[in-house]
């Protein structure tokens, strides 16, 4: 074993003092659940615009996830992602590495893992089988030359970053989205305060986490929004757009999605005399349900579910729509929303939108101005926000403009990406 050792001394590469592009790191490292996933295009996006501003990303999933469609720049990381299966030799290897090399910060980290999991049986099963894979993890961002780790989504990505980090002294920081904050809050307080940054994407969350954690942490919770690619989402011109009234939908077929109430609303639309058609994008486990519903009501004439398409062909539909809506709720056990993407992209591309007024989405649709927000669960005010927006094409251009100027202003991923790069890099200052 010492041959071994000594070898991989040598193969070690430190990190560089010098900066990128006049940056203070050079290497960061990513982790999140699953990837590609084509519903979290804004981690995929945040990458790259990381890679633009000159830093050199790693990218440490805890699953693969296979998909038939993915988007184009997903096949640049996949090439370099570091996938490991639940159980392997360099993962044995990694494990007994640090357990005789740091046995004491192995233990402990082990107990405080264990220890703070006991009592939910998905995070105790989801640390069973993070715990080896982020130990291997933690020796291969060592021998690259790691400076900092960002995790996305506050359950069991953040469970490895803070494994690593107490394996191997690198700061992490992570962002909480939605559902990872308002379901469980399994040690949400100890990822806090062993974090060098904890970002969400709304002050809705922000406040959340703060009741959760406590004022005294409260200065290290920051609010950076997710963001779009602004170039890319141009906006449209409608004026042309005549005859079928065109309601989109961009949602997996979750139950916080809200599809049956959406459903419902076409039903009273349709009732009303209104001439549209509805298309829904996405995949996932109610599909069948959501099918099966549009069948019951007689509206199989008046829906086209598209499944999970990849963003060109998403674009297109955007650029086709005359209206957004995504009738988000609050779900049985406790999900909710974060602030969905797919309103900043429709936004972006000057389409009026209508969501739910809950979490953090009245902190992007701003009421009368940019959209129509409803209260969760509410058919007929989804019936009448598009039958208001379906009257007034003048109302859906000037809703239109407004949402591309708010999203310009506060939503602006490569914008927002730098936000969150300056905020890495003032902590990694403050951590030297």
């Amino acid at each position: 074993m010492s041959q071994t050792l000594l070898k991989e001394k040598k193969e070690r590469r430190q990190p560089g003092k010098s900066s990128h592009n006049g940056r203070v790191l050079k290497k960061v490292a990513y982790t999140m659940s699953r990837f590609p996933k084509l519903t979290e295009t804004f981690i995929l996006y945040e990458m790259l615009a990381m890679e633009e501003a000159g830093i050199e990303v790693e990218l440490f999933p805890l699953l693969r996830e296979r998909q038939d469609v993915q988007h184009r720049e997903v096949e640049r990381y996949l090439q370099r992602a570091h996938f490991h299966p639940f159980f392997s030799l360099p993962i044995l290897w990694a494990n007994l590495y640090y357990l005789f090399r740091k046995p004491l910060a192995y233990l402990k980290v082990v107990w405080e893992v264990f220890s703070g999991v006991l009592g939910s049986l998905n995070f105790f099963f989801g640390a069973l089988g993070v715990f080896p894979k982020a130990v291997r993890f933690a020796y291969e961002m060592e021998r690259m030359g790691v400076e900092h780790l960002h995790a996305h989504f506050a359950t069991h990505p953040v469970v490895a970053a803070l494994i690593i980090k107490r394996l191997t002294g690198i700061p992490y920081s992570f962002t909480v989205h939605g559902s990872d904050l308002h379901v469980e809050r399994r040690m949400l307080d100890v990822k806090v305060k062993a974090s060098a940054a904890a970002v969400t994407v709304s002050n809705f969350n922000k406040n959340v986490m703060i009741q959760e954690c406590g004022e005294a942490l409260g200065e290290k919770i920051h609010v950076i929004h997710c963001g779009v690619d602004t170039d890319l989402f141009q906006c449209q011109d409608r004026s042309s757009h005549g005859g079928v009234f065109r309601i989109l939908c961009v949602a997996s077929f979750e139950e916080v999605k809200g599809h049956q109430y959406l459903v419902e609303a076409c039903k009273l639309l349709a009732q009303r005399g209104v001439d549209f058609i509805c298309h829904l994008v996405g995949y996932g486990p109610l599909r069948q349900q959501i099918e099966k519903q549009i069948a019951a009501e007689g509206l199989q004439n008046k829906f086209k579910i598209h499944g999970g398409l990849p963003r060109n062909e998403v674009l297109n539909l955007y650029r086709e729509a005359d209206v957004f809506i995504l009738p988000s709720v609050i779900t049985k056990n406790g999900k909710k929303e974060g602030i969905p993407v797919v309103l900043m992209e429709a936004m972006c591309t000057c389409l009026p939108v209508i969501s739910s007024r809950m979490s953090g989405i009245p902190e992007l649709v701003q009421d009368g101005a940019a959209g129509i927000l409803v209260e969760p669960r509410d058919a007929a005010g989804l019936a009448d926000a598009l039958q208001k927006l379906h009257d007034q094409p003048q109302l859906r251009a000037k809703m239109g403009k407004a949402g591309r100027e708010y999203v310009l202003e506060q939503f602006d991923l490569k914008k927002n990406a730098r936000l969150l790069l300056t905020l890495i890099e003032k902590t990694t200052i403050q951590l030297r």
